[in-house]
């Protein structure tokens, strides 16, 4: 039996304007036109077409050899749902080779974070593996997978949401993916807190105007506000961001005294 076509675009091994793509993603799953669909979109679409990173999406059927493309079967020793199959995703494995580290999408995994996302940019490839049901054998595990990621405390159905939510994550912090690169480095988390209140025009609407110092060109106070701003929204709505950077330094409480702020 012929093995089916691997799913990714014809562009997916692209070459960047520097000779080859800056990261490099593959994403074993048995629903490729999920993540495909995704990956093809916005941003990211256009990062692949334009040879900054590399996403190859792998379908764990098109190895497989049965009439059915069978990837599950009932968990021995009894039990409600499936499990995924080792074959399929050893098989798979050893045919296209994919970049290490192999990560398993799960919920017992290291928590995606934008530190853990600046990690997984820096080095140049990684692959992320799509569990279903109720997971996949857990020699795939034991003897395939150099680790495990979650995206957080909870339970999908499957890792192909997770796996868009990791490559957006990520790729956002490929040099040359967002235009203006100083927004990547403004967002929330990249500094220990939460990101700062944006406006755009019109500075009056309904009644409600934009704060008179963004509109008052001097840059320097402008960036006192928003590091005041950004203090303020992390203490009330995450305070344990506060505390996991030892609490306000002397350089933070003038800057919220600057504009008569208090946490």
């Amino acid at each position: 039996m012929t093995a089916a076509p691997d799913p990714s675009p014809p562009a997916a091994h692209p070459t960047s304007d520097a000779g080859g793509p800056r990261l490099r993603v593959d994403v074993l799953t048995i629903f490729p036109e999920m993540v495909e669909t995704f990956a093809s979109a916005s941003l990211l679409g256009k990062a692949r077409q334009r040879g900054l990173i590399d996403v190859r999406v792998h379908d764990l059927r098109s190895v497989t050899q049965d009439p059915h493309r069978s990837v599950d079967d009932s968990p021995f020793g009894g039990g409600a749902g499936m499990v995924l199959k080792p074959e399929p995703i050893f098989d798979t494995v050893e045919q296209v080779q994919p970049p290490r580290p192999l990560l398993y999408l799960s919920p017992a995994g290291r928590v995606l974070t934008q530190a853990y996302a600046a990690e997984l940019a820096s080095l140049g490839g990684f692959s992320l593996l799509c569990g279903r049901y109720e997971g996949v054998d857990e020699r795939v595990r034991e003897h395939l997978v150099d680790g495990e990621i979650s995206i957080g405390d909870y339970v999908l159905a499957g890792g192909e949401v997770a796996a868009a939510v990791i490559l957006e994550a990520v790729s956002r912090l490929v040099p040359g993916m967002v235009g203006n690169f100083g927004s990547v480095e403004d967002d929330s988390f990249s500094q220990g807190l939460l990101e700062y209140p944006h406006y755009t025009r019109p500075a009056s609407y309904r009644g409600w105007d934009v704060p008179e110092v963004l509109t008052s060109g001097d840059h320097a106070r402008v960036a006192r506000w928003r590091r005041a701003q950004a203090l303020v929204r992390t203490a009330r709505n995450r305070p344990e961001l506060l505390a996991a950077r030892g609490g306000l330094s002397s350089a933070d409480e003038a800057v919220l005294a600057e504009f008569g702020l208090e946490i």
